[in-house]
């Protein structure tokens, strides 16, 4: 008998399985094994720090906005994005007139997508008659966007309104010594229409992780706070040293298909600590379960951090309007007619007395005033992430919100008509 019929013949024996390689041709990698191959180029790392592009780094935060052109817009255009020296995203609206709110969050706050001027701060602005500063940054967790709302709060650029927003995953994302890893996929495929290392980001940055010794949160600081240090990314050994025991990125990568192996013994720390429970009997537990589990951590870290805001607001003499919204996860559930899986963040917030403002449900309501498809309907709004429309619509939905909240109201909102009539401070010599 030749060898291809001897195979053939165990093939169909059903006894020539993975160990000859013929059923099994690209096994799920190991934890370690994925980390050391997950890493970015040394041309990824120059092109970030020596050349344009969308994101820059920063000692503090791991990266904060660039300047660059994505090829990611509406109609399939470029967007013109970019950042004024405090860091902010530039802006053009009443820019000569005090500022007195400050946003902060991931890319829904920085609006991506779009160009500088098509945000819904500057939609909003423009209604308003005043400025807004613009600090979301894409990729921000809820622990990047507190650490910036701190880091700025206490300079010259403060504000007394502060707009604290929170979308889709940045609840885990607080958890992640490093996201890069996570993103390392959709970060290849940038190059192929950006260039290499022109959209990198989701480097080191400063994180919170539970202690499962004490079962206490704890916020850690970057393991990277030097340019030069930032190339230890390229190296595999250093990746995997520095990960190994990064709970959080091995639960979300295995929930997410991409590992095979995970610690079940500290898994079940974890869930004790939380007050949650997860079947373990298997040594290969299900990808739902480790999803809850991720779900529970990320939001007893979002609770933690969302107590920091309000004790700083409090501190400061800041008041915050929380922002939350999800329009993949949570907002078509709720279109579907079906539960939100972020039930525990909205209780904690109604249960705190949070000053809050739901988009979700604001898009629930529009829904029923279209005969749409969810599909459609969100081509309305939505590119991704907003489009310019859905940026438009997100100003005016939040803008009953802000009118009441400033004291005193926006020159658009007075009673009196004598500083419309002057025009001071809007027209060019008065």
């Amino acid at each position: 008998m030749t060898n291809q019929l001897f195979l053939l013949a165990l093939v169909l024996l059903g006894i020539a399985g993975a160990p000859l390689g013929l059923c099994q041709s690209n096994p799920t990698p190991k934890y370690e094994d994925y980390i050391r191959t997950a890493i970015p180029s040394k041309k990824e790392i120059d092109v970030f720090l020596n050349e344009l592009s969308w994101a820059k780094f920063d000692p503090d935060l791991g990266y904060i906005l660039g300047n660059y052109i994505p090829r990611d817009g509406v109609d399939k255009s470029s967007t013109i994005s970019t950042a004024q020296a405090n860091g902010a995203r530039r802006s053009f609206i009443y820019t000569d007139k005090p500022c007195r709110i400050n946003t902060y969050g991931n890319s829904f706050t920085q609006c991506h997508q779009v160009s500088d001027g098509e945000t819904w701060q500057e939609y909003l602005a423009a209604h308003l008659g005043e400025p807004i500063r613009n600090f979301g940054m894409g990729g921000y967790g809820v622990n990047q966007a507190y650490r910036r709302m701190v880091k700025n709060e206490q300079t010259a650029i403060k504000a007394e309104y502060l707009v604290f927003y929170i979308w889709g995953d940045d609840h885990v994302r607080s958890l992640f010594r490093c996201r890069y890893v996570t993103v390392h996929g959709w970060m290849k495929d940038q190059e192929a229409h950006e260039g290499i290392g022109r959209m990198f980001h989701a480097n080191f940055w400063p994180n919170v992780e539970m202690n499962l010794g004490t079962g206490q949160l704890e916020e850690h600081e970057s393991r990277i706070r030097q340019k030069s240090d930032l190339y230890r990314m390229t190296d595999g050994e250093w990746m995997y040293e520095n990960l190994k025991d990064d709970l959080a990125l091995q639960m979300a990568l295995y929930k997410d298909g991409k590992i095979s192996d995970i610690d079940t013994t500290k898994l079940k720390r974890l869930a004790d600590h939380l007050g949650h429970k997860i079947s373990l009997d298997d040594p290969n537990p299900t990808k739902e379960a480790v999803s809850q589990l991720v779900d529970k951590y990320a939001f007893a870290a979002t609770k933690y951090l969302l107590n920091k805001v309000k004790a700083f607001a409090a501190e400061n003499e800041r008041k915050v309007l929380i922002v939350v919204f999800d329009p993949y996860r949570v907002t078509k559930s709720l279109l579907r007619q079906k539960e939100r899986y972020d039930q525990e963040i909205i209780d904690f917030l109604r249960l705190g007395e949070f000053n809050y403002f739901d988009m979700n449900l604001v898009h629930l309501d529009d829904f029923k005033s279209f005969n749409l498809s969810i599909d459609d309907y969100f081509k309305r709004y939505f590119i991704g992430h907003y489009s310019p429309a859905g940026n438009h619509f997100f100003a005016h939905s939040i803008k009953p919100k802000i009118v009441e909240w400033l004291n005193p109201k926006p020159i658009t909102y007075k009673e009196s008509d004598k500083q419309m009539t002057e025009f001071k401070g809007y027209l060019e010599g008065l």
